[in-house]
């Protein structure tokens, strides 16, 4: 398939990654057109804030030293293994707006053609590889058009996917996990969301102050009840409450 037009090969480390948007395809504004720079300034540092800061966060807590075997390990995510979801996590870090559009027309307006063949070329035939292509992008602003929240579920979710099968712990600031939660129960699993899933429960964190929904009580992490109502399987007593079991179901 060709590329669109400004699209150039890049290289990572001696690797050969995805082709993304040139950056010498157009010239960097100072600011939005018709925007004061102050103005600009604030929509760049709200990017960094939603993507570039919780990318960051996943390159910084993942494996060092990467070897084959352990990235073949099944994922969280039902059909991948972590180097998938890394890949993954490369080409939604490399992605623009106008870069998702050509993609999910060219797919067919398939998300998980879409998703798959994002996969596919982020890949590396070498892992490490893959890492450096993330490491490298993890500062990036760019983002698919989407709410800035998705960007969190993207890093925690996909991060504790990565982290979890390797027995990696991560620790994460409350106020992005809330935000990834709050967005979840707010958005339907057929966009990605967890809705339906918490429907009929009351949702309680034991580590902050947050509650969320009307029903029957779930108690756990903040984390842990991102993960399952989007979709995750957790540890048998990562939950609690007369509503545990039907938040896992």
């Amino acid at each position: 398939m060709s590329l669109p037009r400004g699209w150039t090969k890049r290289t990572t480390a001696g690797c050969s990654c995805t082709s993304t948007p040139s950056a010498a395809s157009k010239p960097r504004p100072s600011g939005r057109e018709g925007s004061p720079p102050h103005e600009h300034r604030k929509e760049v540092r709200g990017r960094h804030l939603a993507c570039g800061a919780p990318r960051t966060r996943v390159a910084d807590r993942g494996p060092a030293d990467p070897d084959r075997q352990q990235w073949s390990t099944p994922s969280l995510c039902r059909g991948w293994d972590v180097h998938d979801v890394l890949a993954h996590l490369v080409d939604d870090a490399r992605t623009t707006r106008l870069g998702f559009l050509w993609s999910f027309t060219a797919a067919g307006f398939d998300f998980n053609r879409c998703n798959a063949r994002g996969v596919a070329r982020e890949r590396a035939a070498d892992p490490a590889c893959t890492v450096a292509a993330f490491r490298a992008a993890s500062g990036r602003t760019t983002s698919a058009p989407a709410a800035p929240a998705t960007r969190l579920v993207e890093a925690i979710v996909h991060g504790e996917d990565i982290r979890r099968p390797l027995g990696i712990v991560r620790d994460y600031p409350a106020a992005p996990v809330a935000s990834a939660l709050r967005y979840q129960l707010d958005t339907s699993v057929k966009f990605g969301g967890g809705k339906e899933r918490a429907e009929g429960l009351r949702l309680v964190a034991t580590d902050m102050d947050l509650r969320a929904g009307d029903g029957t009580m779930v108690r756990g992490t903040a984390v842990a009840l991102l993960l399952a109502v989007s979709g995750r399987p957790l540890g048998p007593d990562e939950l609690s409450g007369p509503g545990a079991a039907a938040l896992r179901s």
